[in-house]
């Protein structure tokens, strides 16, 4: 992302001359990928051409000028449709505006190209919707990118782009990023303004990338204040980006957990996330230090702070219990399982939620830094679903079946349900060659620290910029 603008700034290639090269790409890998599931390239290619008159004539560019992007069918962009990957809303034309974080990126210069695929509402950990079909990760196409922003993911991934946009309520940057080699920032909440009504809050924007100075000069451009946003922070006192290069980070606690008290993690993921988590603490200064983590258990958590969401997302729609048929059987079982739920029952996740706070802020006395495996296993099938053992255990049997589905990737949603930065980045691969991340969770608002660390890893332990699929 930046160093193809720093490129069109300096002439050494146009942005018309790299939209076309993102098109060949688009054209030669995303019938296989399913990434993509709407393009605009007449818009695209008019966009291009201005750029590229303005360098002509010597007038100032924006920092992402000329660099195409794919935009999260989440989220809206003007004169695209936005289908949240879901039957109820595949008919609906174009929106006519963007998205707070769509409009800045554009401001900056930044080219959208088309939307890219999500499952239904973002509600899964792969990419799999009735409306959009299955989308397919360039490491191996038998695998999932994962959720929810697997369409973007898998375009980066596989060279589609330089960037695209992500959002993330329980992991679904960093897990997309994890199973597919890229860096997944998922900043504090109100880093980056959403005036999107979601009930949990727990849900933030972000970037799938392949370095950490594109996550931190994407956070540059798109931070600040929106009076749309209640929840929206005022503007940083920092520069992410000169942060990521200069920020001191000597003396930092760094804590590391494999299991955060209650997970089981595949044995290679296990084995290569503590190896990245000792290269992050030596390449800071610091000891890397065993935490016994006691937390109230964020995955149930999770689930039940979010079942309001649901009914949120069909909400105008006639969708209950009308239209059940067209959607995914997860959205269907939590309609069901809460239609009839007494507002007395959510007295127990809210309180739960608010011990899991207090957890975490006990936790952070400890330490500056957690440290984590991003995902327990790596990508499993891209149909789905997530794997029902893991190192071996049956996860309905050990967690109950409400919670079995999600201990795949119990590790994301702490930062959600506690509004911490958290990043993921490419620890490396296990031994039939797909991706692993390791998670850097921070404090509240430390999105600065985070970022520094991701840096420090990654000019210690450089990864794969592109999974084969894109690499020339």
């Amino acid at each position: 992302m930046h160093e193809a603008a720093a490129a069109i700034r300096l002439g050494l290639y146009t942005a018309t001359d790299l939209l076309e090269r993102c098109i060949v790409e688009i054209e030669a890998h995303n019938e296989a990928l399913n990434a993509f599931v709407h393009l605009d390239l007449d818009r695209a290619r008019a966009e291009a051409a201005a750029v590229d008159e303005h360098i002509a004539r010597g007038e100032p560019v924006g920092p992402l000028a000329g660099v195409p992007f794919g935009v999260k069918d989440l989220e809206d962009c003007a004169g695209m449709p936005t289908t949240q990957g879901s039957l109820l809303f595949v008919d609906q034309g174009p929106v006519a505006e963007d998205s707070i974080h769509v409009a800045r990126l554009r401001a900056a210069g930044a080219i959208a190209i088309g939307k890219t695929a999500a499952p239904e509402f973002g509600t899964l950990q792969f990419t799999r919707s009735k409306a959009l079909g299955v989308t397919r990760n360039p490491w191996d196409l038998t695998r999932t990118p994962g959720g929810s922003s697997g369409g973007s993911a898998a375009a980066v991934a596989a060279g589609l782009v330089p960037f695209c946009t992500g959002s993330d309520g329980g992991g679904s940057t960093r897990i997309p990023a994890a199973f597919s080699g890229l860096v997944g920032m998922k900043p504090s909440m109100g880093r980056i303004p959403s005036p999107t009504a979601d009930p949990s809050q727990t849900s933030v924007y972000g970037v799938e990338v392949t370095t950490v100075r594109d996550a931190a000069r994407h956070l540059d451009l798109v931070a600040g204040p929106d009076d749309h946003d209640r929840l929206s922070l005022p503007a940083p006192s920092v520069s992410y980006e000169h942060a990521i290069d200069t920020l001191d980070v000597s003396g930092l606690r760094i804590g590391w957990s494999l299991d955060l008290g209650f997970a089981v993690v595949d044995p290679e993921v296990a084995d290569l996330t503590r190896a990245a988590a000792e290269v992050v603490a030596r390449a800071a200064g610091s000891e890397l230090i065993e935490v016994e983590v006691l937390l109230t258990d964020p995955v149930s958590t999770w689930l039940s702070t979010g079942s309001l969401t649901p009914w949120l997302d069909i909400f105008g729609q006639d969708a209950y219990p009308d239209r059940l048929d067209e959607l995914t059987p997860y959205l269907v079982q939590s309609l069901e399982g809460s239609v009839d739920r007494p507002m007395r029952t959510l007295v127990k996740p809210f309180v739960r939620r608010l011990q899991l706070e207090s957890d975490v802020a006990a936790l952070f006395e400890q330490v500056d830094v957690l440290l984590t495996p991003t995902t327990a296993v790596p990508a499993f099938a891209a149909e789905g679903p997530p794997p029902a053992t893991i190192a071996g255990e049956d996860m309905a049997e050990r967690f109950g079946a409400a919670t079995a589905g999600a201990m795949n990737v119990p590790f994301t949603m702490v930062a959600n349900l506690c509004w911490n930065p958290a990043c993921s980045v490419p620890a490396g691969q296990v031994f039939d060659g797909l991706p692993v991340g390791l998670q850097i969770m921070g404090r509240r608002h430390a999105d600065d620290v985070v970022l520094r660390l991701a840096r420090l890893f990654e000019l210690a332990r450089p990864w794969p910029r592109h999974a084969p699929m894109g690499r020339s």
